[in-house]
């Protein structure tokens, strides 16, 4: 059976997956016309999330905390002029990299060292920082659909229990 961890971080894929898809068929405009909102562009959260994806694998990594600072300061800069296509592609390279980590993990539920700058220090299991991933998204997610509604488009459902009816398919 699938560690719970895995099947979460599969449902983040999943959503993004849908939500880029979604946001596709929309015209291309509504991707960085501003908004009134949270974020000013559905083009921003979708940075946002990709940016904060690295990050936190950064983290689980165990990586220099200076070495993640730079890998978010190079993809604020580099994403906000991607297309679409551009950033769903580097969603599912992100993924990849995810599942590859994960693989080389001999236990999901291990301890790993944790410092934010403004929460301070913890030691969290990596399956909990994995939720965290997917609880951003989510949220986030959930940003892009209230801006379409603004917008006057729909949004588009990625509810866990969705992903769950269609892993049966």
């Amino acid at each position: 059976m699938k560690h719970q961890a895995l099947q979460m971080h599969d449902y983040h894929v999943w959503a993004n997956e849908r939500t880029l898809n979604h946001v596709k068929e929309l015209p291309i405009e509504i991707v960085e016309q501003p908004v009134q909102s949270v974020f000013s562009t559905i083009q921003d959260v979708f940075v946002h999330i990709h940016v904060f994806d690295h990050v936190w694998l950064g983290v689980m990594q165990q990586k220099d905390f200076s070495e993640i600072i730079g890998v978010m300061e190079r993809l604020k800069k580099e994403l906000p002029s991607k297309s679409i296509d551009e950033m769903q592609q580097l969603y599912r390279e992100v993924a990849g990299m995810y599942r590859s980590f994960f693989k080389a993990q001999s236990d999901l539920d291990g301890m790993i060292p944790c410092e934010h700058p403004q929460w301070g220090k913890k030691e969290l299991r990596l399956s909990e920082m994995v939720h965290h991933v997917v609880n951003h998204g989510t949220y986030h997610r959930g940003n892009i659909t209230a801006m379409l509604r603004q917008m006057g488009h729909a949004g588009v459902p990625t509810d866990y229990a969705q992903f769950l009816f269609e892993l049966e398919r």
